[in-house]
């Protein structure tokens, strides 16, 4: 076992920094946590064992990898950040169960780099703290990559977990909660104070487990319309759906009359608001909206 203090304990976390004269580039939205229990609840969430592969993203010094390290079968990690190279190999050689890619992971071809790096096929979990500027487009990429994903957890800012775990009728719901909730099941598992990072971000933190369903949520006849739906619905949510859908499709007699007759045959009123609809009902518009232009 790692005689060594872990790398989350504020006193080596400094150690580490001052070693490498490493200075935090705002614009990578470099947040190091600071506190070993967090980390080994973030590991009890994601349920890792030895049956299990993980991916992070953003390893920063190494503190949420050397948990994963100690509990996972193997850990791929992405780090963007060239100084942090070095700093990695440094804090992490006690594990060689750990691959360290220098690569922005939106670059990434994720399915042939975990088939070149993990010796086994297991089930893959990514976990990862991510930057703030950057967690939709992190997770949106790898829902989208083909990977076999069983499920994610991730630290982000508290307000974007709310909407991603937001349900229908509530303040936070939006296109966001839709686009993720259609994949995975989201749910909000504990929140992150943020005094136990360094630097001291603005806002709190929240850690939120997505677990991938067998099958999309709901089914529809053209995903893509699907989602552009979802997109207009919430464009000004102040307005009601009858105007959103106006905006985004068209104001011509044409238009508007596919657009009730939709809205009809999905039994739904004009005079709602996006937050109001579930994910059926938007599935539910989506479909009619479809056989409409077949029509």
């Amino acid at each position: 076992m790692n005689e060594k203090r872990e790398i989350a304990v504020p006193s080596r976390t400094k150690e580490i920094l001052a070693k490498h004269g490493f200075t935090f580039k705002k614009s990578l939205g470099q947040n190091f946590l600071t506190e070993p229990n967090i980390l080994r609840k973030i590991v009890e969430t994601a349920e890792i064992t030895e049956q299990t592969n993980v991916i992070e993203v953003g390893p920063g010094i190494g503190a949420l990898t050397e948990h994963l390290a100690k509990n996972a079968r193997q850990v791929l990690a992405f780090e963007i950040d060239d100084r942090l190279i070095p700093v990695l190999e440094d804090t992490l050689q006690d594990y060689p169960n750990v691959s360290v890619v220098h690569q922005d992971v939106l670059q990434a071809n994720l399915p042939q780099i975990t088939s070149e790096i993990f010796e086994e096929e297991l089930p893959i979990k990514v976990v990862a703290n991510l930057p703030y500027y950057i967690t939709t487009p992190i997770m949106m990429y790898f829902l989208s990559s083909g990977l076999p994903v069983a499920e994610m957890i991730v630290m982000m800012q508290r307000e974007v977990a709310d909407r991603i775990s937001a349900k229908p009728g509530t303040k936070a719901y939006g296109s966001l909660s839709i686009a993720v909730q259609y994949h995975m099941e989201a749910k909000l598992a504990f929140i992150v104070p943020k005094t136990v990072f360094v630097p001291q971000p603005n806002v709190d933190s929240a850690i939120l487990k997505l677990t991938r369903r067998q099958t999309p949520a709901v089914s529809m006849s053209n995903e893509k319309e699907f989602f552009k739906l979802t997109k207009a619905a919430f464009q000004l949510r102040r307005k009601t759906l009858w105007n959103n859908l106006q905006n985004s499709y068209g104001k011509d007699e044409a238009t508007k009359a596919w657009l009730r007759a939709s809205l009809e045959t999905a039994a739904i009123e004009p005079s709602r608001r996006g937050e109001t609809l579930s994910l059926e009902e938007f599935a539910a518009l989506s479909n009619a909206m479809e056989a409409g232009k077949q029509g």
